[in-house]
């Protein structure tokens, strides 16, 4: 499968399609299963309180998995990521509801370079703090 978007389409400042995505704690669950990370300041209130968190919080490559599929959902590829990387800014706080939280993502194109390469830096946010910082993906582009 190739990116369905062209590079010569593409111009810096394009701005990718946002997205909201919700963090439950069923979601972390299913997550600590998957990745196998059963820290347990991602399940356990207590103890997460113990360690001198909020709350229960989300994985940090929860969230940044999550955060890349803008990305990845706007190049219609996930093989067109060639190299993505995130700095962990704040924790992603999940509370004991059926509700959770969310994730709040928007990206836009940065840089063209070479080989039909772009830089998106991302934006990554949930309650109005800024939770990824230095979010950024190289991706080929058709």
């Amino acid at each position: 499968m190739a990116a369905r978007i062209a590079f010569d389409d593409v111009e810096v400042g394009t701005e990718l399609p946002a997205q909201t995505f919700p963090v439950t704690r069923a979601a972390l669950v299913r997550y600590a299963g998957a990745s196998g990370d059963f820290n347990p300041i991602h399940w356990n209130e207590r103890f997460a309180r113990q360690v001198g968190l909020p709350d229960v919080i989300a994985h940090g490559m929860f969230t940044m998995a999550e955060a890349v599929r803008v990305v990845t959902d706007w190049t219609g590829d996930p093989g067109a990521v060639v190299e993505y990387g995130v700095r962990f800014t704040k924790p992603v706080v999940v509370p004991d509801d059926d509700a959770g939280t969310a994730v709040e993502v928007s990206a836009k194109v940065a840089a063209k370079l070479e080989d039909r390469l772009v830089r998106v830096d991302l934006l990554a946010t949930c309650g109005g703090q800024k939770v990824l910082g230095m979010s950024r993906a190289v991706v080929r582009l058709a």
